[in-house]
């Protein structure tokens, strides 16, 4: 059945960052949009619809995460990364169970979908769990399953897997097309050259996005700079670009290199709230959009973050561009609203979602004004209602969302899973791992 959602005020997200007052969105039978635009000049609704207060937003998308960790949260919590890594989180990883994975992706889903955040883009193990759990939880996820060359992992055998997978179901699949496979190299100092050849390769010849962390901190691919120049120049030489690649974290970059991400089309998650946690750096955003790069926003995994509310992230990414660089309107309130959706969506080299247009899903959030954020209402100029919206909102506001056209979220909690029961298969996991071996 069509659905037509009218609300005070609805933002496309169109490049302009557009305030349409008094509008509505039609939802055909497949959950895709037909059709967003001001209520007076509206053709005729063909099915129900639904009056909504407040404002309707495309969902988030959140362009880096690694949401099963959600069971690992704040495990080593004070450490840099590479010593987080080798000392807590992979020897922690190495005892999770597929089980463990589906209980912790379900609630990192239902964390997310409370922050208005339809999509994310998943690097994580046990790939058939995280789609499971998407599925139970009706989000959108774009799995890209890791692959990595360590003590008990064999790198060659996950490539031939996801490759496999995607020759079988297809490289996109589900109700509403809400899952996607791509393939995860984990990086360029877990992966020699050659295995890094072969996944570009293999995600070139099926059209397969490639996921992969890029220069996140100078402590981890000391050898690979000093070979190579650069994380980039490594990535270029061994053939990994070509394709739809996406570079996680991406923070320590020369001019060479973002000229080389951007000749090569390879696209940037900006993972603010991580790298500053992890004390990593601040990746150069604005020299990033000013080389054309398509860039999202991602709040990497909740043992690292230590949250899934991408809207911390999207604040935190103004505020560091703004101090990196002593310019205050080097980013607006709009700009990082439209990472959040738009950008993500072309991050991920996706067309289909990030935005309210004709032909993409209905992936909508409604976020309530009845919140201090929004004292004056929604009379204000467009560019003070975003700012609101932005800087003084966030995730507390988000009521409803919608995956396309069916509503996962009503009154900030999921309609196909319980919350309550989710925490508790999440919490036993971490029970178990912090119990001695």
């Amino acid at each position: 059945m069509s659905l037509r959602l009218r609300a005070p005020v609805v933002l496309p997200c169109d490049p302009a960052c557009s305030v349409l007052r008094d509008a509505v969105v039609d939802i055909d039978a497949a959950g895709r949009i037909v059709h967003c635009g001001p209520a007076a000049t509206a053709p005729t609704a063909t099915g129900p619809v639904r009056e909504l207060t407040g404002i309707l937003l495309p969902g988030l998308v959140n362009a880096h995460a690694h949401s099963p960790m959600t069971v690992l949260r704040g495990m080593g919590g004070d450490l840099p990364l590479m010593r987080w890594l080798t000392e807590v989180i992979w020897p922690a990883e190495a005892r999770l169970r597929p089980e463990d994975v589906h209980a912790g992706m379900v609630l990192g889903s239902v964390e997310m979908l409370r922050a208005g955040v339809t999509t994310s883009a998943e690097m994580y193990f046990h790939g058939d769990e995280v789609v499971r759990a998407v599925l139970d939880t009706g989000a959108r996820v774009v799995i890209a399953p890791a692959i990595i060359d360590a003590p008990g992992w064999d790198w060659r055998t996950m490539l031939a897997e996801t490759s496999a997978w995607i020759d079988a179901d297809g490289l996109r699949f589900g109700p509403g097309g809400r899952i996607e496979i791509g393939y995860g190299p984990h990086s360029a100092y877990t992966l020699a050259p050659e295995a890094l050849t072969e996944v570009g390769a293999a995600a070139r010849e099926r059209g397969a996005l490639v996921h992969i962390h890029v220069a996140e901190s100078l402590p981890e691919d000391v050898a690979q700079r000093e070979r190579y120049g650069s994380v980039p120049a490594l990535l270029h030489q061994a053939g990994l670009f070509g394709g739809r690649v996406l570079a996680a974290h991406a923070v320590h970059l020369s001019d060479a290199d973002i000229a080389l991400l951007a000749a090569n089309r390879v696209s940037v998650a900006h993972c603010p709230g991580s790298n500053t946690k992890l004390a990593s750096g601040i990746a150069r955003l604005r020299d990033l959009r000013a080389a054309g790069i398509a860039v999202g926003l991602g709040t990497d995994g909740p043992a690292s973050n230590d949250d899934l509310d991408l809207w911390e992230d999207v604040r935190l990414a103004a505020m560091l561009a703004r101090v990196s660089t002593m310019d205050s309107m080097v980013v607006g309130a709009a700009d990082v609203l439209l990472l959040a959706t738009r950008g993500g969506a072309d991050a991920l080299h996706r067309d289909d979602i990030g935005a309210v247009e004709p032909g993409r899903w209905a992936d909508l959030v409604h976020v309530s004004v009845d919140d201090p954020a929004f004292a004056a209402g929604l009379d204000v100029p467009d560019q003070q209602l975003i700012a609101n919206l932005v800087w003084a909102a966030g995730s507390r506001t988000v009521g409803d969302v919608w995956v396309a056209g069916d509503q996962v979220l009503a009154d900030r909690e999921p309609t196909r899973v319980d919350r309550g029961e989710a925490q508790a298969r999440a919490g036993k996991v971490t029970a178990r791992l912090l119990a001695p071996a």
